[in-house]
């Protein structure tokens, strides 16, 4: 198996609301309004927004409600850039779960909250490297 991520679904409870929310963010998709799945381009991978019990099913596994344990994040290279995305979030009518400061790891981050509980970290990791197409390259 390649050491790599295609694709990354998040179960969604109001499609419309969420797809809403990334493209008030900036995101572009190409879904038609009535598609039953939005598929978002994410530099090299894909995210897409499913109905999450239709998703869970398709999983095979059963939905016990709240947070999955899993975390999404974007980093970037620079404190003010993490400052400026999180502002964005915060327009968009996300709710800021921590607002950004320096962490214990020596970088700096924030975390908001999408419309159906998935938390993104904005991130500055000084120990990584950013390239000029915004990928993430461990140093």
């Amino acid at each position: 198996m390649k050491q790599r991520v295609s694709l990354i679904t998040l179960g969604i409870a109001d499609l419309q609301r969420s797809r809403s929310f990334y493209e008030a963010l900036g995101w572009k998709t190409n879904a038609a309004p009535e598609d039953d799945v939005v598929f978002f381009q994410a530099g090299d991978m894909v995210i897409a927004f499913w109905d999450r019990a239709r998703l869970a099913e398709d999983s095979c596994v059963e939905d016990a409600g709240g947070w999955g344990g899993t975390t999404l994040a974007l980093n970037f290279g620079s404190p003010a850039e993490v400052d400026e995305v999180i502002e964005e979030a915060r327009a968009a009518g996300a709710t800021i779960g921590r607002e950004p400061a320096e962490t214990f790891w020596g970088g700096y981050s924030g975390i908001f909250i999408d419309p159906d509980g998935h938390p993104w970290e904005i991130a500055h990791n000084p120990h990584w490297t950013i390239t000029e197409d915004g990928g993430t390259r461990l140093n």
